[in-house]
């Protein structure tokens, strides 16, 4: 019984570290005069991705890299399709409200750039280098960016009083315990919850590689699924389609790019074949509610999450 209490507890843990994290995002955009959806490519994005960056590492070090490059493509691919498609089966995301175009192009461009090394066969050093290379060109232009927000606009953006959870008044302290809280609880509750889910798995007897191809992979994914959850729950889209985003670009660049300072990532000739087209097209689907700003219905959320599960079938066919 003990790793199904564990489980549990490590999903609450997640649910409630997701909503602190938003609260504290969201608030800390309006103190720094620049939109939530910045605020969420980087700390939202970050903290959510800690789970990843921590199952990576751990993978070399114990001499499974294979894991490291499963855990990011899958968590990829699932953060598209599940982490947008279960939110927007509860309420409608107002996506069309988002300006999310230019960091949606940093998205495909750093997916192609991370496809194009792959097919050299390994994640070494130099692979390493050129990706913390773009991410750090990313953050850059984020941060000039936000530089500009803050310099056009001195006086306190403007606030949806409706929107739970804002408060221009909010002291800083209280901000830095809600993002500490969630950047803390997002990896604890995915660690016990992965943890305990995989010994889970073995009592029934599913093979090693299955639990890292997907339930590793969603297990990771939970963190952004709780912080969208709770963004579209809020009606804050910015900060759950900007959350998506971010983690994806950060999942590509820094976690396989500091992994790989680690130890060599060799690919997988299946990677090559299937799993990295899948990751890609999973991102191309984004297209009409970034370019086109349509809302994430529920009838795209049917959709996303059923692309989702047929995906998995054939994972574990």
């Amino acid at each position: 019984m003990m790793p199904w209490i564990l489980s549990g507890l490590g999903l609450v843990i997640l649910l409630l570290a997701g909503d602190s994290l938003v609260k504290g995002a969201v608030n800390l955009s309006l103190r720094l005069g620049v939109p939530a959806l910045i605020v969420s490519l980087t700390i939202v994005a970050f903290g959510t991705s800690a789970p990843e960056l921590l199952i990576a590492v751990e993978a070399i070090l114990d001499d499974a890299p294979g894991l490291a490059m499963g855990n990011v493509v899958g968590s990829n691919t699932a953060n598209i399709l599940l982490v947008l498609g279960i939110p927007a089966l509860l309420a409608t995301m107002h996506t069309s409200e988002c300006d999310t175009k230019k960091t949606f192009n940093y998205m495909i461009a750093a997916s192609i750039l991370f496809i194009a090394l792959a097919f050299r066969g390994t994640f070494d050093w130099v692979a390493a280098i050129v990706l913390l290379a773009a991410l750090a060109c990313v953050l850059f232009d984020q941060a000039m960016e936000a530089k500009g927000h803050r310099d056009a606009d001195a006086a306190a953006p403007d606030v949806d009083e409706e929107i739970e959870g804002v408060d221009p008044d909010l002291p800083g302290w209280r901000i830095a315990v809600f993002l500490i809280l969630g950047l803390i609880g997002l990896p604890l509750g995915a660690s016990l919850l992965v943890d305990n889910a995989t010994i889970i798995a073995k009592m029934y007897g599913v093979s090693d590689t299955v639990i890292g191809l997907t339930l590793v992979a969603i297990g990771t994914s939970l963190p952004e699924l709780a912080t969208t959850v709770m963004a579209a729950l809020r009606r804050q889209a910015d900060v759950a389609l900007g959350n998506v985003i971010g983690s994806n670009m950060f999942n590509l660049l820094a976690i396989i790019g500091i992994a790989s300072l680690v130890g060599p990532i060799p690919v997988d000739e299946e990677f090559l074949r299937f799993d990295l087209w899948v990751m890609l097209a999973a991102s191309i689907l984004l297209v009409p509610f970034v370019y086109m700003r349509r809302d994430i219905t529920r009838i795209w959320g049917v959709v996303l999450t059923a692309l989702y599960v047929a995906y998995l079938v054939v994972v574990l066919s």
